[in-house]
């Protein structure tokens, strides 16, 4: 079931004489800038492509030169299109991907690389190393030995703790270890590190400015988010000077202004902000337990806990969501790869023209007729696989405790990520109505699963092939909230989706339908830019409060649960033995 609702419409004359704020997210994909008025409704807007770069078998970078052009293109464009003047600008947020970095010269601001993008896989064999190494194993064994005995969660996560190739921490090393003109410029003290916020501030200050903020810090591999702060021990553990990296400010903040020869006058910068962080805040999910699930190339499921990092052996990792002030809030997060992805593909297959139609397609059918797909195209991550983000736990005997009243570190911090080799399976078993499908939740990370179809038949054709593409989707949806509700004891307060999938009314549905839960569409889907927007507008007091913001934030349609709940238990099962048969398709 569905519902529509609206908000009261203000004149434009109104809207001119409050000013504006920009909103911009460097995402992997696109870059987008929106202009908002005291509505908070969208007065102009532009986007570019951004293009990946492939220099060698898997690697990924962005160029930089190009990245700055088109940042600067999409903000005029966007003025333009909104018939104002840059002068009328009174605040800038930027919303950015997580862990992608690059390096620069302190003193001439010359990058020595090209970004090295969250994708890229050229610490692959650094990654094994350490996974493979002595300190690893004693690492491991001390956790194992400190959970048997305290049966802390913390422990066991860090006694299954392995790197992987997203972690920033290692492909800064091996930018570290391979690049010369860095080691000299390490050794000379006139080397800055940056992610892409950081990066662009620089940029826009000519140099002026040197930071980050919270939510992009927790996201490097490098930020204790329990003692708040770069860590010492990783940074050591992995030769990386702490003098690479960039002091950490509240999300919220002045950050400077543009200088004025960008755009003609200086722009007050105000918001940085992680690209999933902002989509929250833009969602209004400022309340313990409120939900966003993200759809856009990937899938992010983020649950707002308050002012306590929770702890994970499951798939969900804590990051930072945002600091203002005295305010912190944290976030406990899982996603899965490959959503828009797969529609993408579909598209390029010519199975339908625009990805608008498939929502009608699938409901022009009564199932899939047995057929399943697994969206797998880079391999299969795991569900507690931050793509993007890879926050550091605790230091051994902190405790789960709010931030501001934490221990003294112990004897060392441990990187926190997913855990490949967790060989247990975890039984979906939902509560009222819901479902029962035994899955295994983990390991489901294999790099070498195929992407692939199964069941079909002579009868298959086309609209069987795309309902089973965004059933994949919904399924692993399913998956996400019941590992949430597993491992995060926090009753859920409200469900919010956003990103270029959740406009498919089908998946929407079918996603309320297995979890039971009502879920909430906005107008507009570009969440990162109105998170990125609205923190920038109440650091200058465009808008008063958080407050007036979710007075402001417009509800498209609200997705209610059917409870065809016999029908997918089935299928979903199905689903899953599709899923196995799948991995260990390729041998690298």
């Amino acid at each position: 079931m569905s519902e529509q609702s609206t908000v009261p419409e203000q004149s434009a004359s109104d809207s001119r004489r409050a000013g504006f704020v920009l909103g911009v997210d460097v995402g992997s994909s696109m870059i987008r800038c929106h202009v908002y008025d005291r509505a908070a409704r969208i007065c102009g807007s532009s986007a570019q492509k951004v293009e990946s770069l492939y220099p060698q078998p898997g690697w990924v970078e962005i160029d930089p030169d190009v990245l700055w052009l088109q940042f600067v293109a999409v903000i005029k464009e966007s003025v333009k299109a909104a018939g104002i003047e840059t002068n009328q600008i009174v605040g800038l947020g930027i919303s950015t991907q997580r862990a992608t970095f690059i390096t620069w010269d302190k003193k001439t601001g010359k990058h020595f690389h090209n970004f090295i993008s969250w994708q890229d896989l050229r610490a692959t064999e650094l990654v094994k190393s350490w996974n493979g190494s002595l300190l690893m194993k004693l690492i491991h064994s001390s956790c194992r030995v400190l959970h048997f005995f305290t049966r802390s969660k913390q422990f066991l996560a860090a006694s299954l703790f392995t790197f992987t190739t997203q972690h920033v921490s290692l492909r800064l090393a091996w930018i570290l270890q391979n690049l010369t003109e860095v080691q000299k410029a390490v050794e000379e003290e006139n080397c800055c590190f940056g992610t892409v916020d950081t990066w662009l501030l620089h940029k826009l200050t000519k140099g002026s400015e040197f930071a980050t903020d919270f939510s992009n810090a927790s996201t490097t591999g490098l930020f204790d988010p329990y003692e708040m702060c770069w860590s010492k021990i990783v940074t050591s553990l992995l030769s990386i000077p702490l003098s690479l990296l960039p002091p950490v400010k509240d999300t919220s903040h002045n950050f400077g202004s543009v200088d004025e020869e960008i755009f003609g006058v200086p722009i007050p910068i105000v918001a940085l902000v992680a690209d999933q962080q902002a989509a929250m805040f833009g969602e209004c999910c400022f309340q313990t337990g409120d939900v966003k699930l993200t759809m856009g190339t990937g899938t992010f499921l983020d649950i707002n806990t308050g002012n306590n990092p929770q702890q994970s052996v499951g798939g969900f990792y804590p990051l930072i969501g945002w600091k203002i002030g005295q305010e912190v809030v944290c976030l406990a997060e899982s996603n899965a790869g490959d959503t828009g992805t797969a529609i993408e593909w579909a598209q390029q297959l010519d199975l339908f023209t625009d990805a608008a139609e498939t929502e009608k397609m699938a409901q022009s059918l009564e199932d899939s007729e047995g057929v399943y797909f697994v969206p797998s195209f880079s391999g299969l991550q795991d569900l507690s696989s931050p793509t993007r983000a890879e926050p550091v736990p605790p230091a051994l005997g902190a405790q789960s405790t709010p931030l501001g009243h934490q221990g003294n570190p112990g004897s060392c911090v441990l990187i926190w990520h997913e855990f490949h080799k967790r060989e247990e399976q975890i039984l979906l078993a939902s509560a009222q109505n819901s479902i029962s499908v035994e899955t295994e939740l983990a390991p489901l990370n294999d790099p070498c699963a195929c992407a692939s179809f199964m069941g079909l038949k002579p009868s298959t054709n086309k609209y069987h092939l795309v309902r089973a593409i965004l059933e994949s989707i919904a399924f692993r949806n399913k998956q996400l909230y019941e590992t949430m509700q597993k491992e995060i004891h926090i009753p859920v307060r409200k469900i919010r989706a956003d990103g270029g999938v959740c406009k498919n009314s089908f998946v929407m549905q079918m996603t309320s339908d297995l979890i039971n839960e009502t879920i909430d569409r906005p107008v507009h889907i570009d969440m990162s830019c109105s998170g990125a927007a609205s923190l920038a507008g109440l650091a200058v007091g465009f808008w008063s409060d958080k407050e007036e913001l979710k007075k402001l934030r417009q509800s498209e349609m609200v997705f209610k649960p059917q409870k065809k709940w016999q029908e997918y238990e089935v299928n979903m099962g199905n689903w899953v033995k599709a899923v196995k048969r799948s991995m260990n398709w390729y041998k690298t």
